[in-house]
């Protein structure tokens, strides 16, 4: 029976080029000069430093500009929140990987709903869907990908 399997996952290496292209950006931007301001991908997640809150968001808009760039769907990133310790702001930004939960039971509910010739199982951090037919499981895919699920997804190890 074919299937295949939807998952959100992170290209690791474009997303280390994307920061490593971010903080290029930030050394030759004019109203960074002179501000200790940096970004460091630290365990799947980039961390930013600078010396003022209004700086730490114009930084995010350049690591969204990077990521878009390099292929990596800006919408895997997750803003955490902003930690002040004296002259220095920080902020975390992670990576949302794995489908959660809740947001597979949306996408079976959505796949049930729409009353396709599919089955959906979920699997951990991801979605199976098998069918009889291949031409079943393209308009499965057709459907997820037209759903804004609020985090990428990528179909992946697609059998007959």
């Amino acid at each position: 029976m074919p299937s295949f399997d939807v998952v959100s996952e992170l290209d690791t290496v474009e997303t280390k080029n994307a920061v490593d292209n971010a903080n290029r950006d930030l050394s030759t931007r004019f109203d960074f000069k002179g501000v200790d301001a940096s970004f460091e991908y630290v365990q799947d997640t980039v961390v930013m430093k600078a010396q003022a809150e209004f700086q730490l968001q114009q930084m995010q808009s350049m690591l969204r500009d990077a990521c878009s760039k390099r292929g990596v769907d800006t919408s895997a990133l997750d803003p955490l929140k902003i930690d002040h310790t004296g002259r220095t702001f920080k902020q975390t930004i992670g990576f949302k990987q794995g489908i959660e939960q809740d947001i597979a039971k949306k996408m079976v509910k959505l796949i049930k709903e729409k009353k396709m010739k599919v089955q959906a199982a979920i699997q951990g951090d991801k979605l199976r869907i098998t069918g009889k037919k291949r031409d079943d499981l393209q308009a499965a895919m057709a459907l997820l990908r037209a759903e804004d699920f609020g985090q990428p997804l990528q179909f992946n190890n697609f059998r007959d």
